[in-house]
């Protein structure tokens, strides 16, 4: 049985520590740890957690984008577990867009990010697995990654006039949506 985990809030000291490496991926309280995550980012909306957001100190991401409540536009994908993540080389090209946290809640920002970036992990059978990811993708994975380093999105936000509530960023999004259409 699973357990919803809970989330770190802004302010938690353990938002702002460094992650530890995983020496081995086959021991029992990484899986529970990888299957307690997976449920706490589907029950909280989320297309990715890292495990220092649930006060876990350990270099472990999900990158799971889906469209939800949250990211109404977001693709589908399957969720994906990195243990140990490393980023190899990114673009030159970055572009900004809106972000949120679910260690931030109520708070979206624009945010600066490489627009591909090619990755290294250990998946959760221990073998080694590389991938390049683009746009909201790369995104998802650089703002995961940020958390095993102590950092949250703010801390990349240029500007204060770039932040919003969830709330202001939703009129947003739905609006620009019916534009599309």
């Amino acid at each position: 049985m699973t357990e919803t985990l809970q989330i770190s809030q802004l302010g938690d000291s353990a938002l702002r520590q460094i992650a530890q490496p995983i020496n081995n991926v086959h021991e029992s309280w990484v899986q529970t740890l990888i299957n307690n995550l997976m449920t706490t980012l589907v029950k909280s909306n989320g297309v990715g957690i890292a495990a220092p957001q649930v006060s876990a100190p350990y270099q472990l991401i999900i990158v799971a984008s889906r469209p939800n409540l949250r990211y109404p536009n977001a693709p589908t994908m399957l969720p994906t577990v990195m243990i140990n993540p490393r980023s190899l080389t990114h673009s030159q090209e970055m572009a900004k867009d809106w972000e949120g946290c679910l260690s931030v809640p109520g708070i979206r920002g624009l945010v600066p990010r490489y627009r591909a970036i090619a990755i290294e992990y250990t998946a959760p059978d221990g073998t080694m697995q590389q991938q390049e990811l683009t746009d909201f993708v790369a995104r998802i994975f650089q703002h995961e990654f940020d958390h095993l380093n102590g950092l949250v999105f703010l801390d990349r936000v240029e500007s204060t006039q770039e932040l919003v509530t969830e709330q202001e960023y939703l009129k947003r999004i739905v609006s620009t949506s019916a534009d599309l259409k």
